[in-house]
C-alpha cells in the first residue's frame, strides 16, 4: 500500500483563498448593511488565550447607533475571523489580542494586533 505525497503547503494556500474569498463576501454584505444605518465606524476589541477567545466589545460610531441582530453577531464574527486570517493561532497558549477599526465610509481596516510569548534564559553549568 502507498501513501501519497500530500502538498501541505498547497493546501494551506488553498485554504487560506478560500478564507480571503469568504472574507471578501462578508466584509462586502456588511458594509452594505452597515452604511444603510449611518455607521460611520466599526471599533472590535478581540483576545484569545488559552486556546481560545472571543470579540469582547464593539462599539459603533455615531455612538447612538446600536446594531440589530443578528447584524451585532455577523460584525463581532467578521472582526475574529479577519483577525484569525492575519494571525492565524493566536488564541493559543498566552494568546494575543487586538483592535480591529474599520472606517465603514472610506472601507478602510486597521487591524492592531499583539501576541503573547513566554520567554525563557536557561543556562547549564557543570563541574563548578
Amino acid at each position: 500500500m502507498t501513501n501519497p505525497q500530500i502538498d501541505y503547503a498547497a493546501m494551506a494556500a488553498q485554504w487560506r483563498a478560500e478564507r480571503e474569498t469568504t472574507l471578501k463576501a462578508s466584509r462586502t454584505e456588511l458594509l452594505a448593511q452597515l452604511r444603510a444605518l449611518g455607521i460611520s465606524e466599526v471599533t472590535a476589541e478581540y483576545e484569545g488565550y488559552g486556546d481560545s477567545g472571543n470579540v469582547e466589545d464593539v462599539t459603533m460610531q455615531p455612538a447612538e447607533v446600536q446594531l440589530p441582530e443578528p447584524l451585532a453577531t455577523e460584525v463581532g464574527d467578521f472582526a475574529w475571523s479577519l483577525a484569525y486570517h492575519h494571525h492565524p493561532g493566536f488564541e493559543n497558549n498566552e494568546g494575543g489580542y487586538g483592535t480591529l477599526t474599520w472606517d465603514i465610509t472610506g472601507d478602510s481596516i486597521t487591524l492592531d494586533h499583539a501576541d503573547r510569548y513566554v520567554e525563557c534564559s536557561h543556562s547549564y553549568v557543570e563541574g563548578l
